[in-house]
């Protein structure tokens, strides 16, 4: 064993993908990994991380060489992620990898960090501090090689993308170059069905020419944690627009709280208005005056509204 981890990593758990309930989705992607190496602990069906009966994750992946933009972008999308209980994957590399684990843990969150080299071996080295926190603070860390094998690096690292992809709900690539790894988890993430986000960037910026060609082909851009929490609970945004159309239809008065409920049901013409609202004219002239005034209607002409 590496003496890496003699100070810490005791325990190497060896399961195949169906062995638990995280990794089982493994078994639908292309060249599915036989068995798996981790340490630490793979996410459960906690109730904060549970929705529609399943765990949710984002991979975040990009740059090892990433500007500050890259940087403050993905630190802030996985700690807002993490505060929803959203699973963060990432690479444990350098770059942006790294910083999205960081963010992840920053906010108590837990994080899985897929490795592309043996299970006992952590690359890189430096990041053994980090890989040491993800385990201490209930993640793991995954490899499908085991302890003490052979790898080539060319290949094993692209080859682990296919998992960093295959265990995210979502991808998020935050910086490329045009020949960056990130584009092959990208690549792995459409094959198999996965939604990819890229994160517009600086047309001149060489970390931004990946993404900025992912968007052009298809990929949606990223703009807020918002965006991709949509995507992940469309349910519970659904029932946030409702909330805020309700909250929208409140007045200040009754009279002007009667008019926006009538005219959000379809009403447009001042005399269906008053009719439904049971208005005399003058107390619906002066409302509907006001509510202009407010920037909540908006006149159509001939006595007809709309809101704004």
């Amino acid at each position: 064993m590496s003496t890496l981890f003699t100070d810490f990593f005791i325990k190497i758990n060896q399961i195949s993908p169906l062995e638990h309930k995280y990794t089982e989705v493994l078994e639908a992607i292309a060249l599915k990994p036989k068995l798996l190496y981790f340490r630490g602990k793979l996410p459960e069906n906690v109730s904060k991380m549970k929705k529609q009966g399943r765990i949710r994750s984002v991979a975040i992946v990009g740059s090892r060489h990433n500007t500050k933009y890259g940087e403050e972008i993905a630190y802030k999308l996985a700690y807002e992620l993490a505060k929803k209980g959203v699973i963060i994957v990432s690479g444990l590399a350098y770059g942006i990898d790294s910083v999205a684990h960081r963010g992840c843990l920053a906010a108590n969150g837990r994080t899985v960090a897929v490795l592309g080299t043996p299970i006992d071996q952590i690359y890189p080295k430096e990041h053994l501090g980090l890989a040491r926190e993800i385990i201490e603070k209930d993640g793991a860390i995954l490899s499908e090689y085991a302890p003490g094998a052979k790898v080539y690096p060319k290949t094993s690292f692209l080859e682990r993308n296919r998992l960093i992809s295959g265990l995210s709900d979502i991808v998020v690539i935050v910086e490329a170059a045009e020949k960056s790894g990130s584009l092959n988890t990208a690549t792995h993430a459409i094959n198999q069905g996965k939604t990819v986000f890229a994160v517009p960037g600086n047309i001149t910026s060489p970390y931004s020419q990946g993404c900025n060609k992912l968007i052009r082909q298809g990929a949606i851009p990223y703009t807020e944690p918002d965006d991709v929490l949509r995507e992940l609970f469309p349910e519970d945004y659904t029932k946030k627009r409702k909330q805020l159309k309700k909250q929208q239809l409140i007045g200040d008065t009754d009279a002007e709280t009667l008019v926006l409920v009538a005219i959000s049901e379809g009403l447009r013409s001042g005399e269906n208005i008053m009719k439904a609202t049971k208005l005399p004219p003058e107390v619906f002239s002066q409302t509907v005056t006001l509510l202009e005034i407010k920037g909540r209607l908006r006149s159509l002409g001939m006595n007809n509204w709309a809101l704004v």
